[in-house]
């Protein structure tokens, strides 16, 4: 019989307006309260479409331990979270809390077709997506063989989520950041007999139907 692991992805939900003009990076910025109570359907989703008895683990940063609290809020049974500090997000160094404006004219690289800054771009005193992928593919690992033959729910980063599919499948940074991960999206990966499989990538709840 096969001996699968799944590893559900989820990036945390929508932060705080001020922060959002920011590249905040590892910084540790709130939720946005306001958009919270808009995201309940999507808390709900999330909480249908996990499995039941996973192991829940988070990030130091409060924006994913706040996530998976208003998934277990919408319906899911509150489990105990397990702080994984490998996955929080790309560490931007001197860069860090700078404007759009200011992030794009530091930058030495040119950036990526679809991300703010080039894939192998390490700004001073910070990560590139190299580094990223260096520490998170042990604790991806880690995880897989903590919960082999069961299922694990990780809330964490658009960065560490990427970081996570190039370990899983080989892939350049640069191809890493060529896949879209949205807030509260879902990204599954499965471990069989010593072979990582992608089950899917940044799927998103269904979006209500206007009326008529």
């Amino acid at each position: 019989m096969p001996d699968t692991t799944r590893i559900f992805l989820i990036r945390h939900a929508l932060v705080e307006p001020a922060a959002r003009l920011t590249v905040y990076g590892s910084m540790d910025v709130a939720l946005c309260q306001e958009t919270l109570a808009r995201e309940r359907p999507a808390h709900a989703w999330l909480a249908a479409r996990l499995p039941a008895a996973a192991r829940w683990y988070c990030t130091p940063l409060a924006r994913t331990r706040a996530t998976a609290m208003a998934v277990f809020a919408a319906g899911y049974p509150e489990a105990e979270l397990t702080e994984l500090p490998h996955f929080v997000e790309q560490f931007l160094g001197e860069w860090q809390g700078m404007t759009h404006e200011g992030f794009t004219a530091a930058l030495r690289d040119p950036p990526h077709p679809f991300w703010n800054h080039g894939a192998d771009e390490r700004p001073p005193g910070g990560e590139s997506l190299s580094d990223v992928v260096a520490r998170v593919g042990p604790t991806l690992e880690a995880v897989a063989a903590e919960n082999r033959g069961g299922d694990a729910v990780i809330i964490a980063h658009g960065g560490s989520i990427r970081a996570a599919l190039a370990h899983a499948c080989g892939l350049s940074p640069y191809q890493a950041l060529q896949f879209s991960v949205k807030n509260l999206s879902l990204t599954r990966l499965e471990k069989e007999n010593g072979h990582w499989r992608v089950g899917g990538v940044n799927e998103e709840p269904p979006m209500p139907q206007p009326p008529g």
